[in-house]
């Protein structure tokens, strides 16, 4: 949910030409697979379709990146792994820039409900629309 909800704010602010979107998980059984039918369902509802995208696994040049977002402890600790000894990883909670609640986690919804679902998708808004704002720096 989170990268469909971070490119449709970046598009609806014309910021295309700032950034360069991807997702990937840190680990590898769901490679492949379509979201979550509840995450589609409750992303469709929010005026979002993410049922193109694809889970993937973070195979990714992270230098190349200026910034890096995950949803909870587990991942940031993950990626923070994942980069050299002596770089300092542009990783940041996605809450990271919320003025109430910076650096808290994003819980998985997987083994709850709909409406699980559909309180972590609030969320991300909430807090993608503040990465969305500050990491264009006013584009």
């Amino acid at each position: 949910m989170a990268e469909g909800i971070f490119r449709y704010m970046v598009e609806q602010r014309g910021l295309q030409h700032c950034f360069s979107i991807s997702s990937a998980g840190t680990v590898d059984y769901q490679s492949g697979s379509p979201p979550d039918e509840r995450a589609v369902e409750v992303s469709v509802s929010g005026g979002i379709d993410i049922s193109s995208q694809r889970g993937g696994i973070a195979h990714l040049d992270l230098l190349s990146y200026d910034w890096i977002f995950v949803m909870d402890n587990r991942n940031y600790e993950d990626v923070l792994s994942l980069f050299p000894a002596g770089t300092v990883p542009p990783v940041y909670m996605v809450t990271h820039f919320l003025p109430d609640g910076a650096g808290r986690e994003i819980h998985d919804p997987y083994y709850g409900g709909v409406s699980d679902f559909e309180h972590v998708f609030q969320e991300l808004c909430h807090a993608l629309g503040y990465v969305t704002d500050i990491v264009s720096g006013g584009a």
